[in-house]
């Protein structure tokens, strides 16, 4: 199974507005990372999580790493997020590894998260607590 990074969609307003933003891309949409990841090489076939509200709510396919020539890399993504069953998640800084096993299960086209549902705030207690 690939290995993959999960990532808070800094200054996304919504999954939706994330969505926009990565599909508004032509051929791959790319984010600037200061560090190579050091396990990059179990990262073939593997995806970009995206946190928003402390919640896995989907995924981008990573086609590769790239060198920005400023001591940076880019990950570079395929311009469209997969909507994922959400998942409870902590916000962290930079990216961390998620494994294969630990992924959400992608969602199935017009299938919809009976958590999105909820309210966000009732979510995020839920959550909190360990109860969803």
């Amino acid at each position: 199974m690939p290995l993959h990074i999960t990532k808070i969609a800094f200054r996304s307003e919504s999954p939706a507005t994330l969505r926009a933003w990565l599909e508004s891309h032509a051929g791959e949409a790319r984010i600037t990372t200061r560090y190579l990841p050091k396990r990059v090489a179990e990262m073939a076939g593997g995806s970009l999580y995206w946190i928003h509200g402390h919640m896995l709510v989907g995924r981008s396919p990573i086609l590769g790493f790239e060198e920005t020539g400023q001591g940076r890399y880019w990950v570079r993504l395929e311009p469209r997020l997969i909507p994922v069953r959400s998942q409870p998640k902590r916000a962290h800084q930079g990216w961390r590894y998620l494994e294969g096993e630990d992924a959400p299960p992608d969602l199935g086209h017009g299938e919809a998260d009976d958590r999105d549902a909820m309210p966000p705030a009732l979510l995020g207690e839920l959550s909190r607590l360990g109860l969803v």
